[in-house]
């Protein structure tokens, strides 16, 4: 019985040291797209009816650990950010900046639907979240993080995405 009970410690202190390295990794790469994030709210002309704060939310488990939290309260074109996790569609209505998770990119159709014309930017950082309809995706392209846009989408929420942010883009769809 102990015997069992020594080996089911060892391996949860395994792998809670294993999860920590794994985070300790991925913190400089959310990071960097804690800063792209910034960038794309800089960098889009939101509709005079956007006021402030805008809201960024992250839908879905929080990739970014600490890093979102130092934009808390930043100001981007004469709005303040304010930094928010959500969990339900109810709460993604009030965000102006929604980046889905990879752990719920498979509600994505949905909350594409229930935010449509919204002015209401998407991102993401999963694969085919661009042909789902996401406003940008963020992509790991030999170790640099890299970005697709979708204009479609972007127009659609009534949104402008600078074309200086557009020059940078990896992929454009129009």
């Amino acid at each position: 019985m102990k015997t069992l009970t020594l080996k089911r410690l060892l391996l949860t202190a395994g792998m809670l040291i294993a999860a920590g390295q794994a985070l300790a990794q991925a913190t400089p790469e959310y990071r960097a797209k804690a800063g792209f994030l910034y960038n794309f709210i800089a960098f889009t002309e939101w509709p005079a009816k956007v006021g402030s704060p805008l809201s960024l939310c992250v839908y879905g488990a929080d990739p970014f650990g600490d890093e979102l939290n130092a934009l808390q309260g930043k100001s981007v074109n004469g709005r303040s950010l304010a930094i928010r996790s959500v969990s339900n569609l109810d709460q993604v209505k009030a965000c102006q900046v929604v980046f889905v998770a990879g752990s719920a990119i498979d509600s994505l159709p949905r909350i594409l639907d229930a935010l449509e014309g919204e002015p209401m930017l998407t991102v993401a950082d999963s694969t085919g979240a661009l042909d789902s309809g996401v406003g940008i995706n963020m992509r790991v392209r030999e170790s640099k993080i890299a970005f697709e846009v979708n204009l479609v989408a972007t127009r659609r929420a009534q949104l402008n995405v600078s074309s200086k942010l557009l020059r940078l883009a990896s992929e454009v769809r129009q």
